[in-house]
């Protein structure tokens, strides 16, 4: 993992003091976090912490009570389109045309943001999201879901976005796909693209990010930079932080 990025840099991200609230739940409740250019953050939490909450908020999907977030300047409030322009994001499950191949979706969804690309760069891209090369031309119809993942990355950094979300990226990956899906989140991180993922993994997040928060009923609990803790470390300061009654949450 490369070093950390300057804590100098303006944050892409900015989350102010953000409540949420489904009827008489509080789903996020004053939270506050900023990822630099270029930086990993993890966001660690059971289910129902408020992760996808979160990449929602940050969305302009959902519309917090109090507190506001920017995405590079842009108030996701003020001006969510605007906000969502600068955002790509990779859902756990990336859905592809079956019938066109990897070099044919991702040129397709390049397209609709309002970029083409030529077969030269289409290729490039895939191979750096970690797609192998035989893949490139195959029809997606028969891609497993890590391949899926790989497509769907390589159309994040088509986006040249500058905020990157990853909801459980490696959830029903094995190692080696997970693994080739980290080289890629680093590959966007080496660009300079700050990437919040929202994540049950834990191997991983020693492996790609620069920091952690962990995330419960809504609270974050804490931040640590992962560079300070051994993977070990990180399952401990988890599991002690969500214990509930002597059981993880």
């Amino acid at each position: 993992m490369q070093a950390p990025p300057s804590p100098r840099q303006t944050p892409t991200l900015q989350i102010h003091a953000v409540r949420k609230d489904f009827g008489d739940r509080h789903a996020l409740e004053a939270l506050s976090m900023t990822i630099a250019p270029g930086e990993v953050y993890a966001l660690l939490g059971p289910n129902g912490a408020g992760k996808t909450t979160t990449l929602n908020l940050i969305l302009g999907f959902l519309t917090p009570e109090s507190g506001h977030i920017e995405v590079a300047d842009v108030r996701v409030d003020r001006d969510p389109l605007g906000a969502r322009a600068k955002i790509a994001y990779l859902p756990e499950t990336v859905m592809l045309h079956p019938t066109l191949s990897a070099i044919e979706n991702l040129s397709y969804f390049a397209l609709l943001g309002g970029r083409r690309l030529d077969e030269a760069q289409a290729r490039a891209l895939l191979s750096e999201a970690g797609l192998q090369d035989e893949a490139h031309a195959r029809r997606a119809a028969g891609f497993s879901k890590g391949m899926r993942q790989k497509v769907g990355l390589a159309i994040a950094l088509a986006k040249n976005a500058q905020l990157l979300l990853l909801d459980e990226p490696t959830s029903g990956l094995d190692a080696s796909a997970a693994n080739d899906l980290s080289q890629g989140v680093r590959a966007a991180s080496r660009r300079g693209i700050a990437v919040l993922m929202a994540t049950h993994d834990l191997y991983r997040v020693k492996d790609v990010a620069h920091r952690l928060g962990i995330l419960r009923a809504g609270r974050l609990l804490t931040e640590r930079h992962t560079a300070e803790l051994s993977a070990a470390q990180i399952e401990s300061l988890y599991l002690e932080l969500l214990a509930v009654d002597g059981q993880a949450a």
